[in-house]
């Protein structure tokens, strides 16, 4: 008889995975999908990876949350119209279960599954969190209710469980508080602060910015590289992206795509618009297309980190938005609108040289909305493929 001995094989180790959130980011707005924003981190994800054409969520952010860290329908995990309005306890979050099967878990971004602090993520599976509780807040970090008392209410942050006091950065100091560029700096902190027996493990990182949903904000420079790319108007940007997404075999030359809606939308046509009018409207898409082009910058932070430390080759990465691009005219809105209105008139400076600053409060509003969308219908909120049909980008693991 004879006797073998022989070295057992080492077990790979599991892949990591690292999940990036868009808020309000829609079908066309990266490169890769027809968008003249400059998205090159994120296209280059695209080019060595997986570019879905028919990738769907629910209509509204906190629905598709639900859905995507629980794998179950989000009325089931407490998120629909009557029911909870947080994760519930009747469905298990992927973080748990990857946590309970030895995976280091982190995020850090907008939460909006819950407001209350044993709601959040800290308490739903996540090791390390940095969250922004509720659906939206300042850029950068201000809010009325600060100074002046009272309106609205303040953004909530919290860590660990314990409410964070955010610096408003009225300066716009690059260095200062910006939703994006804080939300990767938390997540990168994280990662660098892991021990020894943490690297050991595999990762789930979730990272869920804020951007682009209003109010749009962002760096003078980011937006001043866009001034005079939208002066013709959201028809024509509309039609140069539609026939890039048909130059990319994204849709047939021959679709006819749905018509622009106004009136039902409570607007005016574009022509209808004043001189002065257009030039504040296209400011806030230039200011959109700015936070769009900071969000790719901060992916191509993390991808950066990830390759620098070897990591990057076993992290399963996805990059892909909650819904459709925002459309709502929020000043038309039954209830909201005046309200608004009102406190824009006495509390931010929507001049157009300040369109994107800290103190200015803008949205991209139903017609720039559909020029994201095209050639499909609507936008946000509705159950129409503009509002569900979202862009997605795979990295698979090596």
């Amino acid at each position: 008889m004879a006797i073998t001995s022989s070295k057992p094989e080492s077990v790979p180790k599991r892949p990591n995975i690292l999940f990036i959130l868009a808020d309000d980011l829609g079908f066309s707005d990266i490169g890769c999908y027809g968008s003249e924003i400059q998205t090159p981190n994120i296209d280059e994800m695209a080019s060595g990876g997986i570019r879905m054409l028919n990738h769907h969520a629910a209509s509204a952010c906190s629905p598709t949350r639900a859905m995507l860290l629980s794998g179950t329908d989000a009325h089931l995990g407490g998120l629909g119209a009557g029911y909870e309005g947080y994760l519930n306890d009747e469905v298990a979050a992927i973080p748990e279960i990857l946590q309970e099967n030895g995976y280091f878990t982190l995020m850090s971004g907008k939460w909006h599954l819950g407001m209350r602090a044993s709601q959040g993520p800290w308490n739903r599976g996540f090791e390390k969190a940095f969250a922004m509780l509720p659906g939206c807040s300042n850029h950068y970090g201000w809010e009325p209710v600060q100074e002046r008392f009272p309106v609205g209410g303040r953004p909530i942050h919290a860590e660990a469980g314990v409410k964070v006091d955010i610096s408003p950065n009225k300066t716009e100091d690059p260095e200062g508080f910006y939703s994006t560029d804080f939300y990767t700096n938390r997540l990168l902190e994280y990662f660098q602060g892991r021990t020894e027996e943490d690297k050991e493990k595999p990762f789930f990182a979730f990272l869920p910015y804020t951007a682009p949903h209003w109010p749009l904000q962002c760096s003078k420079e980011q937006r001043d590289k866009y001034k005079g790319v939208y002066d013709d108007g959201p028809l024509a940007l509309r039609e140069r992206r539609l026939q890039k997404l048909a130059d990319l075999g994204i849709i047939d030359r021959d679709v006819i795509p749905h018509k622009v809606e106004t009136s039902t939308m409570g607007i005016g046509e574009w022509d209808e618009l004043n001189p002065e009018e257009k030039k504040l409207s296209s400011r806030a898409m230039e200011t959109y297309a700015g936070m769009v082009d900071s969000i790719d910058v901060n992916v191509g932070r993390v991808v950066e980190y990830l390759k620098r430390t070897g990591e990057y080759d076993n992290t399963f990465i996805v990059f892909r938005s909650d819904n459709g691009a925002e459309g709502a005219a929020l000043g038309a809105v039954p209830v909201m609108g005046e309200n608004i209105k009102q406190a824009i008139h006495q509390y931010y400076d929507n001049s157009l040289e300040n369109i994107g600053s800290w103190n200015s409060y803008t949205w991209l509003g139903p017609l720039w909305a559909q020029a994201s969308t095209a050639p499909s219908r609507l936008f946000k909120c509705y159950p129409s493929q503009g509002g569900i049909l979202v862009p997605c980008i795979v990295k698979p693991h090596l």
